[in-house]
């Protein structure tokens, strides 16, 4: 009797989603508790600053940023005809831009660790229908996400946002993102909400697939301020329409 054929091989896909379990076996996804605050504020801080090579990258290669440096190159040669001189000139904006770029970075991280960062608990666990999870790794933090009421009125009573999504670098690839995005999701439907939203900066584009591969749709570009616009730096809004009864 010849022995029964091999089991055929298993879509790459399947074979993939069951790898990604596997490794969440070994994380746990938990209410934020106030002994996570300075490791929450850490990992918060490290994954924002991680992004500012990408936003430097995009300064250098903005098309209005090569236009003003040849605008005030010219310029100043016209008037000192001197090439040193203008060359100086143009490299001393291009490094006051720089400095700015990171600066804000370094802004937004700033006025959120004093912000909601500050009193996690009163900001997302005291009201109703706000939330802030942690994913463990044994007794180490290696993961975190909020949802709270959205700042645009248009949506509150029918969305949740999703805020604060972070994963530390070593444990990124296994599935974490994914599975703090689902318990947001599973959230804003145990409670009745329609969608959720979120924002994400141009230049992160690891989030902008994990998003988009979850069902995300982009909806609209933003610009965070008047400096942002004319360097075409935008925050793109995703939204995700909740399953299931509302």
């Amino acid at each position: 009797m010849s022995p029964p054929p091999p089991p055929p091989p298993k879509n790459p896909r399947f074979r993939k989603m069951e790898e990604c379990d596997s490794a969440m076996d070994e994380y746990h996804i938990r209410t934020y508790e106030d002994r996570d605050h300075e490791a929450v504020c850490t990992m918060f801080s490290q994954g924002l600053t991680e992004h500012v090579p990408a936003g430097l990258r995009h300064l250098l290669s903005c098309p209005q940023t090569h236009l003003l440096l040849l605008g005030v190159f010219l310029t100043s040669y016209v008037v000192s005809t001197s090439f040193l001189f203008s060359f100086g000139v143009a490299s001393a904006l291009l490094a006051t831009g720089l400095i700015c770029m990171k600066a804000a970075w370094t802004n937004y991280v700033r006025e959120a660790l004093e912000g909601d960062m500050l009193d996690i608990r009163r900001i997302y666990l005291e009201p109703k229908d706000c939330h802030f999870w942690v994913a463990e790794h044994g007794e180490e933090v290696v993961g975190i996400v909020a949802a709270i009421h959205p700042e645009d009125p248009s949506l509150r009573g029918h969305a949740l946002e999703l805020k604060r999504m972070s994963v530390k670098k070593s444990h990124r690839g296994r599935g974490i993102s994914k599975a703090l995005t689902r318990t947001v999701i599973r959230f804003a439907q145990e409670r009745g909400y329609q969608e959720v939203v979120l924002g994400t900066s141009m230049v992160q584009h690891a989030a902008q697939r994990l998003y988009e591969g979850m069902g995300f749709r982009r909806v609209k570009e933003l610009y965070p301020s008047f400096a942002a616009k004319l360097l075409q730096f935008y925050v793109y809004i995703y939204h995700y329409e909740v399953p299931g009864p509302h």
